[in-house]
């Protein structure tokens, strides 16, 4: 005997939703491609990191950062750590409609490319961009060799 039962689509609709970023992530693991968690906040803040023969460069984007409330630590032959407070912008007690700018402190650990001699570090906050540039130490740096002939 056998006993119909009505299809509802849409009521399992809001399990599929949730179990949604789950199934994406093991599909792309697969594939060897590592999916963020859904819904994880962005990494803060954002930094490009780059050397060249001497140097090793990192900026940051820090809008809104005030200079006493930043600090920059260098550690180790290759570590650099960013730590901060960026204070909201508006005044308490207001609707929000939208806040997509996070507030409050930061810390970002940083390993680098390269050793960098840390008596020999520069940085500068321009127009909410963090510029550091770190001497790469003498033994990491390219040298070149004079080939002799006999």
């Amino acid at each position: 005997m056998f006993t119909l039962t009505r299809w509802h689509p849409m009521r399992d609709l809001p399990q599929d939703f949730r179990r949604l970023p789950h199934e994406m992530g093991r599909l792309f693991g697969r594939l060897g491609i590592e999916m963020p968690e859904w819904g994880a906040r962005a990494v803060y803040p954002p930094v490009n990191l780059w050397e060249d023969d001497e140097f090793v460069y990192a900026e940051a984007e820090l809008p809104g950062l005030k200079l006493e409330d930043l600090e920059i630590t260098v550690s180790g032959p290759n570590q650099l750590l960013l730590k901060g407070k960026r204070e909201p912008s508006v005044p308490d007690k207001v609707a929000w409609y939208r806040q997509e700018r996070d507030f409050g402190s930061f810390e970002r650990l940083l390993t680098l490319p390269s050793s960098v001699d840390p008596t020999q570090v520069d940085a500068r906050l321009e127009h909410g961009v963090l510029t550091i540039k770190m001497a790469r130490s003498a033994a990491t740096r390219p040298r070149k060799i004079t080939v002799k002939a006999e």
